[in-house]
């Protein structure tokens, strides 16, 4: 899912975001309801009239800017005071009531639970009270969100926490699935924030191994490619980051033989387009824009950033497609590995937590490689 956390990816529209294929996209709870508010949206509509949108939407919580805006926030049991970044001296309070109510002025088809979110290396008082606060709080969310029916056209997910305390996340995992006949899907929250990635994935096979099969799994903040394709093979289902729109604006555009940093002084001269096989409007499969014409306008006219953001979500799309068919035609275990040996090139730079975590469901990309060991482990940079 890309993120449109103020109703709207920069420097493209919905029907654009549409037009290359995606279906499901993500607004922000606490931005929407301190800009434009609930008063708008409800006479709107809703966020899909509001932005032009009419595929599907998911809303976070608001519960993330507890660690991004975390100088402005104080937890407590009722819920989380913010100082409005918008209004000087003014503060809003944030319950789980008041997040169900936003959600539902947003009109959104998934709506997240308010959780207590703390990074994934906080210290493990914290981390145990935020994640028992959690399922206090997914009660009170419940409770409100089908209090006026709401439930009936709008589908709440319940979101795992526990940090990278495999007890802790059994426990919240206990407490959750009690839940789950009123809870459509889940998701695992409280990952990518400076974790060594060899134990990322272990948290998320933990938490997909005990997660209903029948309703949809969705891990919080992945983006980077070979991240998603190791997360669906460990058993998630939807993702969601801003990685791909926020790289295209500092010139950075995805291909599947790696990264294209489009503002290095190579691409000056270089005449091919960022894909010849994609669709999108930027590559029109070859007849596009040239990798040298977006190294003349890139970081310095804002349709640069407008044509690799919409190469990005297309190339994003295209990932995740390939994934789904792969699995429908049972081939999975082959995407897996073209992707890895067209995206690393040699064997020696596959990540070792990738290789490792494939292992663990039966896939091993390097089988065809033999004697070639991956590198190193490696942490979430907390910018993705």
């Amino acid at each position: 899912m890309p993120v449109a956390t103020q109703a709207t990816m920069k420097g493209v529209t919905a029907r654009q975001v549409k037009d290359v294929g995606i279906t499901l996209i993500l607004n922000n709870t606490y931005h929407l309801g301190l800009r434009p508010g609930t008063e708008i949206l409800d006479l709107v509509g809703g966020s899909h009239e509001f932005q032009g949108w009419n595929g599907n939407l998911l809303t976070d919580s608001g519960g993330f800017q507890m660690v991004s805006l975390a100088k402005l926030s104080v937890v407590t049991e009722e819920g989380v005071m913010f100082e409005n970044p918008f209004v000087a001296g003014d503060r809003v309070m944030l319950k789980p009531e008041d997040s169900m109510r936003i959600q539902h002025s947003i009109g959104a088809d998934i709506m997240m639970q308010l959780d207590d979110v703390v990074a994934s290396l906080t210290e493990p008082v914290r981390m145990k009270e935020a994640s028992e606060r959690s399922v206090r709080w997914l009660d009170r969310c419940i409770e409100a969100h089908e209090a006026e029916g709401h439930h009936k056209k709008q589908n709440l997910f319940a979101i795992i926490q526990g940090g990278l305390d495999k007890d802790l996340r059994d426990r919240c995992l206990d407490e959750m699935l009690k839940r789950s006949d009123r809870l459509p899907g889940y998701a695992v929250g409280g990952l990518s924030g400076g974790e060594e990635k060899s134990i990322f994935w272990q948290i998320v096979l933990q938490c997909a191994n005990r997660l209903p099969e029948e309703k949809p799994r969705y891990c919080m903040g992945i983006g980077y490619g070979e991240d998603l394709l190791v997360c669906a093979a460990l058993g998630i289902d939807m993702a969601d980051c801003v990685f791909p729109t926020r790289t295209a604006r500092f010139g950075l555009a995805l291909t599947f033989d790696g990264h294209l940093n489009l503002r290095l002084q190579k691409y000056k001269e270089d005449f091919e387009v960022i894909d010849k096989d994609c669709p999108c409007p930027t590559c029109d499969k070859g007849n596009g824009l040239s990798r040298s014409y977006l190294h003349h306008i890139v970081t310095r006219e804002t349709v640069g950033a407008h044509a690799i953001t919409l190469h990005n979500l297309a190339y994003q799309h295209r990932l995740m497609q390939g994934i789904r068919e792969s699995i429908l035609e049972d081939r999975f275990p082959q995407y897996l590995k073209t992707f890895f040996k067209r995206f690393f090139k040699k064997g020696e730079d596959y990540p070792k937590w990738a290789v490792d975590a494939l292992r663990a469901v039966n896939v091993d990309v390097l089988e065809d490689q033999p004697g070639v060991e991956p590198k190193g482990d490696a942490k979430w940079d907390v910018a993705e």
